[in-house]
């Protein structure tokens, strides 16, 4: 009787495991196949002035090409964070690279990778993470340059993600020498975009970048071939896609359609077109971002959705066409690319695109030594200094507007701002509410500097955001007053620059900054809080304000405040505004002792490549 029924069990169990690894067998397979650096414009088959890429045509040709996906911000590890959590950077404070220090997810959300492995998915990752977010032990089976689909157990379905760096920045790091080698595709074909230089490097440049692009393809096509080789397409989804904008200067970094927006195609395999909610071989305009790529992936594996996700699925089941037609916005941030930083912030809608520049003064070219060992950069910066760019040309270096719109379907380049047209008003408040909305509603951790959050919020980023949700509400309302006329807003400014909270009196004077001469009124306070501020930043962005009016030098106090302060993230930001005061157009002069920067400042990598750029003296 024992053995009668130890072999009914075992009958039983192996019942239930068959019915268990049935089920797995019925989920879809799902492989990424992530390109680096390039936005949409650089392949024929979403812009004509891209290059061939027969392999990803044939993916559309079998499946979706989405012609308005988004990556949300215009680097890297943002990028690749906004991915694994599928929710905006903003509210995680995932959105600084490179990161100072990792956050954790937050509180009853994984990386989503993590709810695949646990449904009995084989995960895989070959073989870039480059996360601002702590990693868990429960993401990958496997995360190398190794990792494969072909390690899993019998027909266990799988995530795969793979990465081709063929096409990333660094490939245009060439030298003279090198450039005259010439390039696979004709240099005089070459579009070159209305806001560059219109010269042979740019030519170059572009010529070289789209023999990336095709080297890329048919590595991408290798990937496809060794899918079909093991049998695969039928049943797997492959999504190709570009892990955020770029390359050229002026793209990568900053959130310009260049920036952010991404090639995707979604190969639909035959046996899961029930998933599809549009036709295979069409060409889709829904709006979808790199939030919704990760729960996209979960509901078509059959699994729910997290409520602690900001994204929302346009592939699998419950999403419909409809569900798609009513998808027409993008939202997207910009925030500290390594030692450089800006705030930016943008919502698109259709065609019309809304950029929030909070920090206005802050130009686009200002020193960032990556981005400059492109010799497009030095070049552009050479040209403008010899006053031989146009007017649309020379803006990247030049301080910006708080607003701006665009158009894109007239102005794809971005080079026409419509934010002070009357006719343009109505769309104008509109977006700009909808922005406001959003970054309150978040909310936005950046209405904090960057070290303040690194010491008091890193070790539960979104919790600390919902405490200090009034406060942030409140910042946000301090820094729209540079949207007033100057008349209307300083009696607000005033009392901001007397508020007892420091980050009232730091956007009351990046107010200043930002009306810059219309604020003189405000110089003799701004003189007293960069003596007295119990915060050294609040002191550097009075001197700020100040240099920028030409009313008194800054690098005085900007000097004192470098040498007093003992955080490597505050010194970086206080080296922001010297390098700033540096390459405004009064070029004043700073004299930095390098013994009498804190040892502990030093320790940090990204404030070593700004006192590289200022130069040292050892006394």
């Amino acid at each position: 009787m024992r053995y009668k029924y130890l072999v009914v069990l075992l009958i039983f169990k192996l019942g239930v495991v068959s019915v268990a690894f049935g089920q797995q067998q019925n989920r879809p397979n799902i492989v990424w196949i992530v390109s680096e650096d390039n936005s949409k414009h650089y392949l024929k088959l979403f812009d004509e002035h891209g290059a061939e890429t027969p392999n990803i045509e044939k993916l559309a040709n079998h499946g979706i090409l989405f012609s308005r996906a988004f990556s949300n911000t215009p680097v890297c590890s943002a990028a690749r964070s906004t991915l694994i959590t599928s929710s905006y950077g903003p509210r995680l404070a995932t959105h600084y690279h490179r990161k100072i220090k990792k956050v954790p997810t937050p509180d009853g959300v994984e990386m989503f990778p993590a709810y695949l492995r646990r449904a009995g998915y084989y995960t895989t990752n070959n073989a870039k993470e480059d996360y601002n977010v702590v990693k868990a032990n429960n993401v990958w089976d496997e995360s190398s340059s190794k990792a494969s689909w072909r390690n899993r157990e019998g027909n266990q379905p799988f995530f795969h993600v793979q990465n081709i760096g063929t096409t990333h920045e660094s490939r245009l790091h060439f030298t003279e020498e090198e450039m005259r080698k010439g390039t696979e595709t004709d240099m005089a074909s070459m579009f070159v975009q209305p806001n560059h230089p219109q010269t042979e490097l740019f030519k170059y440049s572009n010529a070289r970048y789209h023999d990336k692009i095709k080297q890329m393809d048919a590595e991408l096509g290798a990937v496809v071939a060794e899918l079909k080789k093991d049998g695969l397409l039928k049943n797997t989804f492959i999504f190709y896609y570009g892990d955020h904008g770029g390359v050229l200067p002026g793209s990568k970094g900053y959130i310009n359609e260049m920036g952010v927006h991404v090639p995707l195609v979604v190969h639909i395999p035959d046996e899961y077109r029930h998933l599809a909610p549009a036709e295979v071989g069409s060409t889709n305009d829904a709006f979808v971002s790199f939030v919704d790529f990760g729960v996209t992936v979960l509901n078509l594996a059959g699994l729910k959705v997290p409520k602690g996700m900001d994204g929302k699925p346009f592939l699998g089941k419950g999403v419909s066409v409809t569900d798609l037609e009513k998808r027409k916005e993008t939202f997207s941030y910009a925030d500290r690319f390594d030692e450089k930083y800006d705030m930016v912030r943008a919502v698109r809608k259709g065609k019309f695109k809304y950029t929030r520049n909070y920090q206005p003064f802050n130009f686009d070219g200002l020193m960032n030594n990556y981005r400059y060992k492109q010799l497009g950069y030095q070049q552009w910066h050479d040209l403008y200094e010899a006053n031989k760019l146009n007017t649309v040309q020379a803006r990247f270096f030049e301080p910006k507007q708080p607003e701006e719109l665009y158009d894109l379907e007239a102005d794809p380049y971005e080079t026409n701002n419509l934010a002070n047209k009357a006719e343009y008003q109505n769309i104008l408040k509109e977006l700009r509410a909808n922005l406001n909305s959003r970054v309150s509603k978040m909310p936005d951790l950046s209405f904090y500097p960057e070290f303040f959050l690194i010491k008091n919020a890193f070790d539960n980023p979104v919790a600390f955001g919902q405490r200090h949700k009034k406060d942030i509400k409140k910042y946000i309302k301090t820094a729209n007053l540079m949207l007033l006329d100057f008349e209307k807003a300083k009696s607000k400014i005033a009392k901001g620059l007397h508020s007892s909270d420091p980050w009232e009196r730091y956007w009351a004077l990046i107010n200043c900054s930002a009306f810059g001469m219309e604020a003189k009124e405000f110089a003799g306070q701004a003189a007293e809080i960069a003596i007295h501020d119990s915060e050294l930043i609040n002191k550097v962005r009075a001197a700020e304000f100040l240099g920028l009016i030409r009313f008194q030098d800054p690098v005085e106090v900007m000097t004192k405040a470098l040498y007093n302060s003992n955080d490597g993230a505050e010194a970086l930001l206080i080296l922001n505004s010297i390098v700033l005061m540096k390459d405004c157009q009064y070029a004043y002069d700073f004299n930095i002792v390098k013994s009498q920067v804190n040892q502990k400042v030093l320790e940090e990598p990204e404030v070593q490549r700004r006192l590289e750029y200022i130069g040292l003296k050892d006394l």
